[in-house]
Order: structure tokens, then C-alpha cells, then sequence
């Protein structure tokens, strides 16, 4: 289904293992190491795309353009779309509990998975798999039909009219560990400009740059 055959099939084995299942042994009995290493891998795969792609933009337009490619949101509608809650291996109840429907959860596993593949194959195999899987994810980006990122869309509106001092803060988390609610503030220096709530932290500050933008 991934289009790659694994030489080590342990190593995918451990990439769709949530925490729930063997939260000891440091993390080597689980996904949480390789998604330590496939962020790194992801990231670098796709900025060194990215440069060759357009040899002639500034380092701005490739930041915004990688992190829409690089985020939470696109890692996890690769998970979903490779059936990674469909085979990702959780703990008893956590099942029920609805964690294979958290997005950090699928975006974490998409992580490892892209980990695995380059712990196994090396930087080309796992270049070829990314850049395979994300193909739609970066043409859209690039042609300005994905995503917003609000939060770097307000940093540069307020920076380009004075000097900003942007920051968030979490006000408060509401609910279960496995099914939380983050309340965030958004200010600029000591003013409070706007509030935004999401099922991540990462969430709950798009939404409230979300809210600043078309408020």
C-alpha cells in the first residue's frame, strides 16, 4: 500500500505502535522514538525539494511553503489516506476512547512510519516515499490551493505595519487526556488580541491568529 517493502519488517512493526501499548522501555517498545526522527527526516526531505524546486525564491516563500507541507494537518491526512488507523496498534480501551481519531495521533504515526522507511532504506528510499505520498500535498501548496497558515499570515500583516511581539498562551485544558480541549490567548506584547480553542495546542493557535485575521 506504501509502495516500499520493508527489509526489516520490525521497524514498521514499531512504527504502528502507540504509546498506550508499551509506554516503557524508553519509548524502543513504541512509535514515540521514530516520530522523534521522521520530523527531523520529513523536514529536511521536503526543504531540500523545496530548494531545488524554486532556485529562484527567497527563504520567506520557502518557509511558508514548507510549513504548509510540514504540519500536523497534512501528516495526518496522510495517515488517513495510507489507513494508518487501521492498522496502528493501540492499548486496551484506548480503542474505544477514540485516540485513532486524534489528528496528532495519525500525523505522530506518519512520522514514524517516514522514519522507518528511511532507517531502513536509507535518505533516497525514504525521498522517494515522501515525496510520493505528499506529491498532491505540495502541488497544492505551492499553487496556493491548501491551507492556510494563519499564524504566519498575522505575524507578517502586524510586522509589516510595526514591530510585533507575538506570542500564545494556554488559558486553560479542558477534558480527558485522550480527548482534550486547549483554550489559547494570542497576544501582541501586553495586549490581548484574540482567543482561539482546538483539540491540539498547535489548533488552538491557528484559530485564534484565525480569528484576529477575519475578525
Amino acid at each position: 500500500m506504501i509502495g516500499y517493502e520493508f527489509q526489516d519488517p520490525l521497524l514498521l512493526k514499531k512504527a504502528l505502535t502507540h504509546s498506550s501499548v508499551n509506554p516503557v522501555a524508553g519509548g524502543d517498545g513504541n512509535n514515540q522514538r521514530l516520530e522523534f526522527l521522521g520530523d527531523a527526516v520529513f523536514d529536511l526531505i521536503i526543504s531540500k525539494y523545496l530548494y531545488d524546486r524554486l532556485p529562484y525564491d527567497e527563504e520567506g516563500k520557502l518557509s511558508r511553503a514548507r510549513s504548509l507541507v510540514v504540519c500536523e494537518k497534512s501528516l495526518a491526512e496522510c495517515g488517513k489516506r495510507l489507513k494508518i488507523n487501521e492498522a496502528l496498534q493501540v492499548g486496551k480501551g484506548e480503542e474505544q476512547s477514540g485516540v485513532l481519531k486524534r489528528s496528532s495521533v495519525l500525523a505522530d504515526a506518519a512520522e514514524a512510519l517516514i522514519a522507518a522507511v528511511y532507517l531502513d532504506g536509507g535518505l533516497d528510499a525514504a525521498s522517494s516515499f515522501v515525496l510520493s505520498v505528499f506529491e498532491d500535498t505540495i502541488e497544492k501548496a505551492l499553487s496556493g490551493m491548501l491551507y492556510r497558515d494563519y499564524k504566519t499570515e498575522l505575524q507578517e500583516l502586524l510586522q509589516a505595519k510595526k514591530e510585533a511581539r507575538i506570542h500564545y498562551h494556554v488559558d486553560r485544558e479542558d477534558g480527558p487526556d485522550h480527548d482534550k480541549t486547549f483554550f489559547v490567548s494570542l497576544w501582541d506584547g501586553e495586549r490581548k488580541i484574540g482567543e482561539g480553542m482546538g483539540k491540539t495546542k498547535k489548533e488552538a493557535e491557528q484559530n485564534a491568529a484565525k480569528a484576529v485575521l477575519e475578525g
